[in-house]
């Protein structure tokens, strides 16, 4: 093995080994623990930029566990696609950390340091495995460790949101685990490249339970991905969780879209027989009616972290809506768009912490005010912010949200898809003006009892570094698209896929 294939389980050893450890350290020393979760979160960055140098040749490394072999042992698989969202996880955990500690929000449990380092080690276990069971152990393990973090600082509206939370992804993991079991009946694997060779073998009588199988493990996708009508849990649960979090929380929608991206075209593609490409026709019609339900949220929230939650559902129904074409130019545009989207929705959520820390009781709603300490630099900040996730110019939304128009101008009812995106992109304009005005530039008198909180420079460090991000996404979008084409170009080439994780086997 070379040196990248070795380092594919640095993505998930780092945090495995930190969050144990930050645990132990963290009562007598906290700043030692502090000290841990900084140094993983730097070290996971290191080895995702390296694996992502390392995949743009165009080879895709695996790592197997214990040297059992593929499929009946536990591989990794590093590729184009995989790499970005390890990178993606890395930098995201990073500003979001950055926060947690500026705002002392990681001080209101002793336990935030070692589930934050659990988190992220479910992600990228999820972007690099390369079989169905191990991508359900790696979503429990991310979703537990989400369930602490929703709850950090407790609260009973976090308690409320918390219960629907869990239900939901409980209903949601036994609905993973029927459809594994009939697909492990069907073919008798649960590796991914070897699924997508035994497909197409299995009898005619069995076509009818593959195609349940697909359905139903399609349904889960949609529901991390929070896709109309599986979305009703997102918006109370990011609104009410500290922005911190909430920030880190803007990647958790993309695992449900990684996944789908990740295992339709190499399961369920043209060799499936009747099951080939099942989910297909359900997804553009659900991804244009997200992206529609996600912006009129924005439209009328009343506040700031209500809208970024709106927001993340809006920019998934977007993304959706490239990914349904299922062709190589709109994968790639949908990559671009993915780590976009993911970033400003990030911003969105640190932006509208530091607005209701400053406004004190007046919080983030959108109502006038007292005048507040840095005004006029937390007004940029959230037009900044705003922008980018409307996708106005000049930074990576507009970008994005142009290669996919562009891409899906060969794709069918590509009229109803522009349609849906120049509309949302106009309704979240206006939802975000309206509240950006009433907030920044409305003004009213202080209420009885209204004191200005003390102002602090060091906690515009997160969504600063977030939009900073975006900006030079937009700067290098040449590369940033031709890697990300060259990435959808290897997911939907799944016979390279096969050859590397099987080998001669």
């Amino acid at each position: 093995m070379s040196v990248a294939s070795h380092l594919a389980i640095a993505p998930i050893v780092i945090p495995a080994l930190a969050a144990p450890i930050a645990l132990l350290v963290m009562r007598r020393r906290r700043w030692l623990g502090v000290g841990i979760g900084f140094a993983s979160c730097l070290a996971m960055l290191a080895a995702a930029l390296t694996l992502l140098v390392a995949a743009g040749d165009g080879a895709i490394r695996t790592y197997e566990l214990g040297e059992w072999p593929a499929p009946f042992g536990i591989v990794l698989v590093v590729d184009r696609l995989s790499a970005i969202m390890l990178t993606l996880a890395a930098s995201l955990s990073l500003i979001a950390l950055i926060h947690a500690v500026i705002t002392r929000a990681d001080r209101k449990g002793w336990h935030f340091h070692s589930l934050f380092q659990f988190q992220l080690m479910g992600l990228n276990g999820a972007f690099l495995t390369g079989d169905l069971f191990n991508l359900f152990v790696f979503f429990e393990v991310l979703l537990i460790a989400s369930y602490g973090l929703m709850l950090h600082g407790q609260g009973p509206a976090r308690l409320k949101a918390g219960v629907q939370y869990v239900i939901v992804n409980i209903v949601g993991s036994s609905l993973f685990l029927i459809a594994l079991g009939l697909l492990y009946a069907l073919t008798g694997t649960l590796n991914m490249a070897d699924m997508g060779l035994r497909v197409a073998a299995i009898a005619p009588d069995d076509q009818g339970l593959l195609r349940v199988a697909a359905l139903l493990l399609a349904s889960v996708f949609a529901l991390k991905a929070a896709i109309v009508p599986l979305h009703l849990w997102l918006p109370r649960t990011y609104a009410v969780s500290t922005p911190a979090v909430a920030a880190l929380f803007a990647i958790m929608t993309k695992v449900g879209v990684y996944a789908m991206i990740r295992v339709i075209p190499q399961v369920f593609g043209d060799d499936a027989g009747a099951a080939a490409w099942v989910p297909a026709p359900y997804l553009l019609p659900a991804a244009i009616v997200t992206a529609i339900v996600g912006f009129a949220g924005v439209f009328v929230a009343r506040e700031l972290s209500e809208q970024a939650a709106y927001a993340v559902i809006g920019s998934t129904g977007t993304l959706m809506i490239a990914v349904a074409g299922w062709q190589q130019d709109t994968l790639g545009a949908a990559i671009y768009y993915l780590v976009h989207s993911t970033f400003a929705g990030a911003a969105l959520f640190l932006v509208a912490d530091i607005v209701a820390r400053r406004r004190a009781s007046y919080a983030d709603r959108a109502v006038p005010g007292p005048i507040f300490q840095q005004r006029q630099l937390l007004a940029l900040l959230f037009m900044g912010a705003a922008i980018a996730a409307t996708g106005l110019p000049p930074l990576s939304g507009f970008i994005g949200k142009l290669l996919i128009l562009r891409s899906l101008t060969d794709v069918a009812g590509w009229g109803w898809a522009w349609g849906a995106i120049l509309g949302t992109t106009l309704i979240g304009v206006i939802g975000f003006a309206r509240t950006g005005s009433a907030i920044f530039w409305k003004e009213a008198e202080a209420s009885a009892g209204y004191q200005p909180p003390p102002v602090s420079s060091a906690d515009l460090t997160a969504p600063i570094m977030a939009l900073a991000l975006l900006a030079g996404l937009s700067a290098g979008a040449g590369p940033v698209t031709d890697y990300g084409t060259a990435a959808a170009e290897q997911v939907l080439d799944r016979a390279a896929t096969v050859r590397a994780v099987l080998g001669e086997r």
